[in-house]
């Protein structure tokens, strides 16, 4: 780079000073129209230039192609500066944002050591009129009152009424966002940074469940909050939110009266609803605030009856306030704040209900990451993120989770009604005579035949889980569909939606062969992704109807990713036909986890103790990690199941019964593999633990060692004690990379050590989705190729050092590799390992 902005310098590239011709206006503006066609052109194409050009006939071929290098070292130059100058203006806005949060956090240390002091006085003072007054009770009590919220005045629902309200909830709102009203934590987990959503915090000992986040996002503040306020575009438990009023206030501001229902995240309690106040207001140094709150009898302002099926949830001051960034962009506070009513739902559920952190994965941070999802999708349309078209695709994403909650809800008003129990209340079952409405669209047969299929049925059922990570059991749901699913009911579900009439599964003449995920698209952050799921060699289920020998199902997933505290697992899908139309009816089921363990939110007083015991002599980062997954491994969940089926209305008793058993029959393979896939109790450390697919880890663990030994004729690893657990811990700190890779078609890895996770910039759980070509370049690829016979025929092959890609695009140069066949007990060949040694970063 710098031999060519040397070369920048004179222009001239080594040319002889007496054949340079300086370029005339007209030349370089003739050359610029032709830069923009090809920037890059072939001695034989600058020739051409010449001859069409004759303004340039004087310029030497020589001097043209120099002008041509020097014209892509400036543009070069300048997309480096432009980025350059983005990148420094971010890390200025996030510098600026951190300083504020550092203040913050200094008055909320200064108050916190004042309330202390205060407590310590208060204590001193009560224990000295202990010993010589009774009359000590007036004392405790001015301090309670001291510390206790003043209760709000009645108003009317007037205008005037409603805009001191709104005025209030502004002070309020902005006290938790930029002040210390609200004592915030930071959220487990959620580091702040320059390429990080944001500043995440929850909430401690307050009343109800709060979270805030603030970050940066590249959109204007007005578009921002026109984003955020429509609520059922980015918060997917959102059912509807209705505005009933509109009032403006003499300073430019906005008061609305809205009415918003949330779905209930599972079968076991009702759905909440708020009746709210909406303010949108200007500050004097341009921000834009949108601030909310419950209007309820305190108030006194005007009411909404209660709504049947519906627990009233009340919303403290909550919000968004929004600065515009210099540069472009904005900076956002956002504040949620709501009290649930816990009391309403079975005890077990609570921690639902009562979840700083699951408040934030779901709300605070959707909302945040939904605004840089688009932000990303204006500023880089090309971007494949979300594929060529975004907004379609989220809609398709929007569709299946409504589709899966309303199932989940079903709400009377949508048609849905409850069928009779079989005596056993496992699984309920409901039926929805409007399949329009379920679907969201005209369903009907694509010739426009009505669809005889007149009717939708959903079996649904929630259980509790005990010491399962929620993302590792969704990702074996999503990876291993033939472990619970039946193909019989899959063809049936699409010939339903597809096709219209159809009866009962009935004997089959061909079987499941398997799954081919094709991902589809994904967000900027990887939280959430959608896929194509390809059923193959379905084939007949029925004697007198034929059904195509592959189904394809639309499938979303979201909270995969293992390292995401407190997060909602989903796995959502609909069958679909080959078409893939937008406005293809959508039939949602699938599994929703979700964590039920309160202590995740890191409210704990003792949090402080915690954080010094990880800093123990040691390493603190190995037990302090472990603690974690020991602690994500302990964690309770609450899940979920839901599956649709649309049916002739004379066949709803039988396909009830189908429907029911279906279920039950999901219940027990999902108990089997949460069982499988729980800790060993016997002190297996749940950081060593392969993704599931793969045998156990102290099992692959020797598997690879001793067909290391076999055919390189040398131990690969000398445990440092008996059986395969020191194996495995021995194995998985090797210095060089190891990595397992499938004997699939196209070949993917299953298992890495720790180094291998580095080299590769992945984590277990990801590990998965990389195929093995993928990290290897040109010539890699050839000799991988080349290679790959012989380690299949020989057992091993040794490769000369290159160069390959990790899963970030980083080149890893690596001295020379290793690969050989893993054997399982029976000398059956189970994985392909490969080791690069001496591998590091280019």
């Amino acid at each position: 780079m710098m031999a060519v902005s040397s070369a920048c310098k004179d222009g001239k590239m080594g040319l002889d000073n007496g054949k340079y011709v300086r370029y005339t206006p007209e030349q370089v503006d003739a050359l610029e129209r032709l830069y923009h066609e090809c920037p890059k052109p072939s001695s034989l194409r600058r020739q051409q230039l010449i001859r069409e050009c004759p303004i340039l006939s004087n310029i030497e071929p020589k001097q043209i192609k120099v002008w041509f290098q020097n014209r892509r070292c400036r543009e070069k130059q300048r997309k480096e500066a432009s980025r350059l100058q983005a990148v420094n203006r971010k890390l200025t806005a996030m510098n600026k944002l951190l300083m504020e949060e550092n203040d913050r956090l200094q008055k909320q240390v200064s108050q916190l050591v004042y309330e202390n002091s205060f407590f310590r006085q208060q204590t001193q003072n009560q224990a000295t009129l202990a010993t010589t007054d009774t009359s000590c009770e007036s004392v405790v009590t001015s301090g309670q009152n001291h510390l206790t919220t003043p209760q709000h005045p009645p108003r009317d629902a007037s205008p005037a009424g409603l805009l001191s309200i709104a005025e209030e909830t502004l002070t309020e709102f902005l006290s938790k966002a930029t002040g210390t009203a609200v004592e915030w934590v930071q959220m487990p987990g959620m580091k702040p940074g320059p390429d990080s959503i944001g500043i995440v915090a929850i909430s401690h000992g307050c009343p109800g469940v709060a979270a805030r986040a603030c970050g940066l996002v590249g959109l204007e503040p007005t578009r921002a909050a026109e984003i955020l306020k429509d609520r059922p575009s980015w918060y997917r438990d959102c059912r509807t939110v209705d505005v009933l009023n509109v009032l403006s206030t003499g300073n430019g501001g906005t008061i609305e009266l809205l009415y918003m229902q949330l779905y209930a995240p599972t079968t076991l309690a009702p759905a909440r609803d708020f009746w709210l106040l909406r303010y949108t207001s200007v500050l004097e140094d341009g921000s834009l605030v949108v601030c909310e709150r419950s209007l309820n009898n305190t108030q006194n302002g005007p009411s909404m009856p209660p709504v049947q099926h519906f627990v009233r949830a009340d919303m403290l001051p909550s919000g968004y306030l929004i600065r515009p960034c210099e540069g472009g962009g904005s900076i956002i506070h956002i504040v949620d704040h709501m009290d649930l009513e816990p009391w309403s739902v079975p005890e077990v559920l609570r921690p639902l209900y009562e979840s700083s952190t699951l408040l934030s994965q779901k709300t605070t941070m959707a909302a945040l990451r939904h605004l840089r999802q688009i932000s990303q999708e204006v500023s880089q349309p090309t971007a494949t993120s979300w594929g060529r078209r975004p907004a379609a695709l989220r809609a398709l994403g929007q569709r299946l989770s409504k589709g899966f909650n309303e199932a989940v809800n079903g709400f009377t008003d949508e048609g849905w009604s409850m069928m009779e129990t079989d005596g056993i209340d496992d699984v309920t079952l409901l039926v929805n005579s409007s399949p329009a409405k379920v679907m969201g669209v005209n369903f009907s047969y694509p010739n426009g035949f009505p669809s005889m299929s007149s009717a939708v049925l959903c079996a649904k059922a929630s259980m509790l889980l005990q010491n399962v990570p929620p993302a590792i059991l969704l990702r074996f749901l999503r990876e291993h569909r033939l472990e619970w699913a039946d193909s019989s009911i899959d063809a049936y579900s699409a010939a339903a939606v597809k096709a219209g009439p159809c009866a009962l599964p009935g004997p089959r003449t061909g079987g499941f062969g398997g799954q081919v995920i094709l991902p589809l698209a994904q967000t900027i952050e990887h939280e959430e992704f959608m896929e194509v799921v390809k059923l193959e060699n379905i084939g007949h289920y029925q004697e007198d109807m034929f059904m195509p020998a592959d189904i394809f199902l639309l499938q979303l997933c979201n909270g995969v990713d293992e390292n995401a505290i407190g997060a909602c697992a989903e796995l959502i899908f609909a069958p679909i036909d080959a078409s893939f139309s937008d406005e293809a009816p959508l039939l949602p089921s699938g599994f929703r986890i979700i964590p039920l363990d309160s202590k995740a939110d890191g409210s704990s007083p003792n949090r402080t103790l915690d954080l010094a015991s990880a800093l123990e002599v040691g390493s603190a980062v190995n037990k302090a990690s472990g603690d974690h997954a020991a602690h994500r491994g302990s964690v309770k969940s609450v899940m979920t199941i839901a599956f649709q089926f649309a049916f002739e209305i004379h066949l709803q008793e039988n396909v009830a019964s189908m429907a029911r058993q279906y279920v039950r029959s999901i219940i027990s393979s999902v108990q089997r593999v949460a069982l499988a896939l729980s800790p060993s109790p016997f002190g297996s450390q749940p950081s060593f633990r392969p993704p599931p697919g793969t045998p156990e880890a102290h099992t692959l663990a020797r598997w690879i060692c001793q067909s290391y030994r076999c055919y390189l004729g040398m131990e690969l690893v000398k445990p440092s004690g008996e059986g395969s657990d020191s194996i495995l811990k021995t194995l998985w700190h090797h210095s060089d990379a190891v990595m397992c890779c499938s004997l699939k078609a196209l070949p993917v890895f299953t298992f890495a050590n720790q180094a291998g996770l580095d080299m590769l910039e992945t984590t277990l759980v990801a590990l998965q989705d990389i195929a093995l070509e993928k990290i290897f370049d040109d010539n890699g690829k050839k000799t991988l190729c080349s290679e790959f016979p012989q380690i299949l025929q020989q057992g091993f092959a040794c490769l000369q050092g290159g160069i390959c890609l990790s899963s970030m695009g980083r080149p890893v140069s690596y001295e020379r590799a290793v690969a050989w066949k893993v054997l399982n007990e029976e000398d059956n060949p189970h994985c392909i390992c490969f080791m690069f040694i001496n591998w590091s970063f280019v």
